[in-house]
Parts: C-alpha cells; sequence; structure tokens
C-alpha cells in the first residue's frame, strides 16, 4: 500500500506493532443484541447491551477516557475506564485510530452532565482502519470526492446518508402502491438486440457466443407491451436504463424509471394515478401538501395544473409553432439550426427554452404533437396531436404518459417514417410489430424518472446526490 503522507506511515507503524503484540486486526464474526437507535429509544439506565460501531472521537483524561460510536442508525458516547478494563486493554483503547469498528459490551448509564453513555465492560477491535478519515467533510473542493468516494460521504456525512435511506424508502412505498393496486412487478432484458422504446444513444455490447451485436436497454417499454399482447392487464418494472449520452446535474448515463402498463386504459387515467402515487408518497414522507425544493417551494395539492404542449409554447414565446414554418421560427428565435436539424428536436428544444422555466408546481403538459411520439395514439379529432403527457416539476421533467398505439399497421408505419427521418441507424423490432398483430388492448403507460423524483422529495439540486455510484468523468492521475 502507498504511503502518501507521514501520518499514514504512523499508521502503518502502529499497525506493525499490533500485530507484533498478536492483538487481532479483523474479526470474523461480532453479533449486536442492539442498534444506537435502539439503546437511544427507549434508553434504561443500568440496562446490559452489546452494540457494534464506528469510533468517531476519542477524548482520553488520564485513567479514563470519553469517545463516540457510530453505526447506521445513530451515535452515542462510549466511557472506558482503567479500573473496569484493565492495564493491557486500556492501552490498546488508547491506541486505536478514529474510524475503527469496535464491539462493545457494556451498561447503560446517564452522565453528570446528562448524557446518554455506554459503560464499556468489553470491548473488542472487529476491523483496523488504514487510512485517515477527513477531519472536515464539505465545501466546493470535496464535492468530486464525496461522488468517487462515496463511502466517505456516507461515514462523515449525515445528510447524505439519511438521503438514501429515504430513497430506499421512497422505492418501497412506490411498490406497496402498485401491489394494492393489483400490478404485478416483472423483469425485461436489459441486453436487447434492438434498442427500442426511446430516442435515445444506446450503448452497445457483444455477445460472444451468439456472435451477435447486443444494446443495454435505452427503455423496457416494447418488451413490457408484448406482456399486455400475453394477456397481464398491469405490469410494471423499476429498471435500470442506459443512455449513452450527457451527464449533468439533471442527466445520469445509468439510471432508474418505473415503467407501467394498464390494458383498457388511457392517458388520462395515467395522469390521475400519477398524481396519487406522488401526491401520497409526499404525504407518507412529510404528512404536508408543500415541501422545499432548492430555493422554490413545491406545492403538491391536487388537482396539478394542465397546459397544452404548442398553447403554452406559444404564450411564452409569442410565436405559433403549430402554423408557422418550425425552421423559421427557430432561426427568428435564436435556435441554431445547425445543432438542432429535425422539427422534433426543435420543439423540444423551444420547449425547453421558452416553457420548462416557469413549471415549478407540478404542471401536466398536454396534446403533444403527432410527430414527437411515434409510440402513442393521435387524438380522434386533431390527427396531428397525440394523447400524451410530460409531467413537469421542479423545472424537471418527471413523467411521461400516453395513450399507446395498437394498430400494428398505423405503427409500422410510423416507425417506417421516424427511421426515414433519423436515419438508416434505426432498426425497426419486428417482433414486437408481430406482437402487436395479435392484438394487444387499448392501454396507458407511464414513464417517471425515479432519480429525479427521488431529487424532488429530498431537496437534492443534483442527481449525483441521490445516486449511490454515479458515472464520472475519468479521474486526472
Amino acid at each position: 500500500m502507498e504511503v502518501t503522507s507521514e501520518v499514514l506511515k504512523e499508521r502503518l507503524d502502529k499497525i506493525k506493532e499490533l500485530k507484533a503484540r498478536g492483538v487481532l486486526l479483523y474479526r470474523d464474526e461480532f453479533t449486536p443484541t442492539h442498534t444506537i437507535l435502539e439503546l437511544l429509544e427507549p434508553f434504561q439506565e443500568g440496562r446490559s447491551v452489546t452494540v457494534s460501531g464506528r469510533l468517531m472521537t476519542r477524548r482520553i483524561h488520564g485513567k479514563s477516557a470519553f469517545a463516540d460510536l457510530k453505526d447506521h442508525s445513530g451515535k452515542i458516547q462510549i466511557y472506558a475506564k482503567f479500573d473496569v478494563l484493565g492495564e493491557a486493554d486500556f492501552k490498546l483503547f488508547e491506541l486505536l485510530d478514529l474510524g475503527d469498528i469496535l464491539g462493545i459490551e457494556g451498561t447503560l448509564f446517564t452522565t453528570h452532565k446528562g448524557e446518554k453513555t455506554v459503560k464499556i465492560e468489553r470491548f473488542t477491535l472487529l476491523s483496523k482502519i488504514v487510512r485517515i478519515l477527513p477531519e472536515k467533510w464539505h465545501g466546493l473542493k470535496d464535492v468530486e470526492a464525496r461522488y468517487r468516494q462515496r463511502y466517505l460521504d456516507l461515514i462523515m456525512n449525515d445528510e447524505a446518508k439519511e438521503v438514501f435511506q429515504k430513497r430506499s424508502r421512497i422505492i418501497q412505498l412506490i411498490r406497496k402502491f402498485l401491489d394494492e393496486r393489483h400490478f404485478m412487478e416483472v423483469e425485461t432484458p436489459m441486453m436487447q438486440p434492438i434498442p427500442g422504446g426511446a430516442r435515445a444513444k444506446p450503448f452497445m455490447t457483444h455477445h460472444e457466443a451468439l456472435h451477435a451485436d447486443l444494446y443495454l436497454r435505452v427503455a423496457p417499454e416494447l418488451y413490457l407491451k408484448r406482456l399486455l399482447v400475453g394477456g397481464f392487464p398491469k405490469v410494471y418494472e423499476i429498471n435500470r436504463n442506459f443512455r449513452n449520452e450527457g451527464i449533468s446535474t439533471k442527466h445520469n448515463p445509468e439510471f432508474t424509471m418505473l415503467e407501467l402498463y394498464e390494458a383498457y386504459a388511457d392517458y388520462q387515467k395515467m395522469m390521475n394515478l400519477t398524481e396519487e402515487l406522488i401526491v401520497s408518497l409526499v404525504q407518507n414522507l412529510y404528512q404536508k401538501e408543500a415541501v422545499s425544493f432548492g430555493e422554490e417551494t413545491v406545492d403538491f395539492k391536487r388537482p396539478w395544473k394542465r397546459i397544452s404542449f404548442y398553447g403554452a409554447l406559444k404564450e411564452k414565446s409569442s410565436q405559433d409553432w403549430r402554423k408557422g414554418n418550425i425552421k423559421v421560427i427557430a432561426k427568428k428565435v435564436g435556435i441554431p439550426l445547425d445543432q438542432y436539424t429535425e422539427e422534433v428536436d426543435i420543439l423540444n428544444e423551444a420547449f425547453d427554452r421558452f416553457v420548462q422555466p416557469d413549471l415549478v408546481n407540478p404542471t401536466f403538459v398536454v396534446d403533444y404533437p403527432a410527430l414527437t411520439t411515434p409510440l402513442a395514439k393521435r387524438k380522434a379529432r386533431d390527427s396531428d396531436l397525440v394523447n400524451r403527457f410530460e409531467l413537469f416539476i421542479g423545472r424537471m421533467e418527471v413523467a411521461n404518459a400516453f395513450s399507446e398505439l395498437n394498430d400494428p399497421f398505423e405503427q409500422r408505419e410510423r416507425l417506417a417514417k421516424q427511421k426515414e427521418v433519423i436515419g438508416t441507424e434505426r432498426m425497426i423490432d419486428e417482433d414486437f410489430l408481430t406482437a402487436l398483430e395479435y392484438a394487444m388492448p387499448p392501454a396507458g403507460g407511464l414513464g417517471i424518472g425515479i432519480d429525479r423524483l427521488i431529487m424532488l422529495l429530498t431537496n437534492s439540486i443534483s442527481i449525483r446526490d441521490v445516486i449511490l455510484f454515479p458515472q464520472l468523468r475519468p479521474e486526472k492521475l
């Protein structure tokens, strides 16, 4: 192991000394009777306990010492006394380093200052720290290190740990919500022969045994729809998707989505389901309807606002994008046509510029142009639009849903047209079209970005703060 400082050299010398004394530095097993939180709530004077955790602070006063022990549930003071431990063990306690993991056997008492404490009767060194814990863990200079060494972030930053504990709870609540409504959780392939279900650049891999190129999925949509054809009426998947695109505070190449489909439903029902789900999460977590997100307060009170795509774009940009020439208008408002060449990309960029910045409270944007969504059903009275919504909260797109196109003839035609516009590299999933030819019931589909939803519900401004190990640029050597 490379010695990077004098302090680390001293640490390694101490480890050699402990080994020479016959101290076992890495134990096989230790079984605590309680978590630290269980000791504190309720706290019972004189109770015999066995607890484990990481040594975080230590204060030695002659033949006695106080320290703080921390586990996943909380922190408690521990008290070591020479007369109780004996000379050898008290000396070992003095040689411990901050970050060592200990097993403690002792009794509970309250100090004269009212501090709840464990009086140590016996202790065991369970795992010896080698590196040195940071003294401080804050400030912009540490942000990159927090993501690269998440284990240090979790040791030193209780707020970070709480975010990921809350993330786990949110996903449990989502499953409970859907299970109670008789949705069935399923799993679909992460490696797919054709990357379908979303317009996104995929990651490619190669399967040696099959001699075949495969793609990490950009969306599970086409496989979940196959299950509707097969007769499952309500399915969902909390899935990992992979898109070989940009990295930002709102984008990670690997991300988590909830995607669900319900037979005999439509996008209106998906809208109601989305409201019910997210409001139930807010109420469960905070018992109120308004929560903070950055410098804003987001009000989740129902019913949520609904606006039309073209109507909102016209209001905010003062341009009629539906009736006018899209490229002419784009040039007029400063959207670079060398960067945004296709009409669908121009419309999306215009919406991002003019409308999205004002969408703080939950807002459903409905009636999208058909050219943006080849898998959605057209509106019966206006075939240039589709029965689709996107949900925006905190100026972010959080959900996307539509009434699913189940006409195999129109679906083939629209996918072929998209391929013609985008380029020949876009492949058409023939097996999916074959599945539609066996008749898929009318259905509503919904996708919710779990990472962004958790950002909102934990007041985290960057997506990297809610993903344990976010993708980062290669570290400079």
